[in-house]
């Protein structure tokens, strides 16, 4: 069971895609949430949350006092599923935080992305390349607004990802099978 967290839709049961997505576990969400929340970047925020999948980084982010969060998902079920759980939390935070959902790949939507965004979540699938990951956050980068905080989750066994110019390395945390590897745009 994915749910939201905390915040002004904490514990609304979010809808899972059936096949094809890898919800990140609660207590992953728990642990990035309590680390944007300390550095103080959630309240306000533009968030985009790429390869979205049920939506859930994206609006834990909503709940937790962003302003407005992307969520961009190529597969068409897995966006209706975003779709469904954006409704929901809008509904809950009393509507004035902004979901839209966009069914785009990642590359493309960043092709035409407006920005700029304060805080962006890459959690792709296992099966895209370091190459493709490296070209997608090329592509993210002038989407930022300066000093935004992006969040690329993988698998534990993956490397580190190559960060294009325009952003810095900041940390990373394992937790089992999966790392989050943080940056900062320069």
């Amino acid at each position: 069971m994915t749910r939201i967290i905390a915040g002004r839709a904490g514990s609304i049961v979010l809808d899972v895609p059936d096949a094809g997505t890898r919800p990140t576990s609660d207590r992953v969400r728990e642990s990035l949430f309590g680390a944007l929340e300390s550095a103080g970047v959630l309240p306000g925020a533009a968030v985009l949350d790429l390869y979205a999948g049920s939506g859930a980084l994206g609006l834990e982010a909503l709940s937790r006092g962003a302003a407005s969060a992307d969520l961009v998902e190529k597969a068409a079920r897995a966006a209706s599923v975003a779709e469904r759980n954006a409704r929901k939390v809008q509904t809950a935070t009393g509507g004035g935080a902004v979901a839209r959902v966009h069914r785009a790949s990642a590359d493309a939507f960043l092709r035409t992305a407006r920005g700029p965004y304060d805080i962006a979540f890459l959690d792709p699938p296992y099966d895209v390349g370091e190459s493709e990951l490296a070209a997608t956050l090329s592509l993210l980068v002038p989407a930022l607004q300066g000093e935004a905080t992006v969040v690329v989750e993988r698998a534990s066994r993956s490397p580190e990802p190559n960060l294009p110019e325009g952003l810095a390395a900041t940390r990373s945390k394992r937790y089992g099978d999966t790392t989050l590897w943080w940056a900062v745009r320069v």
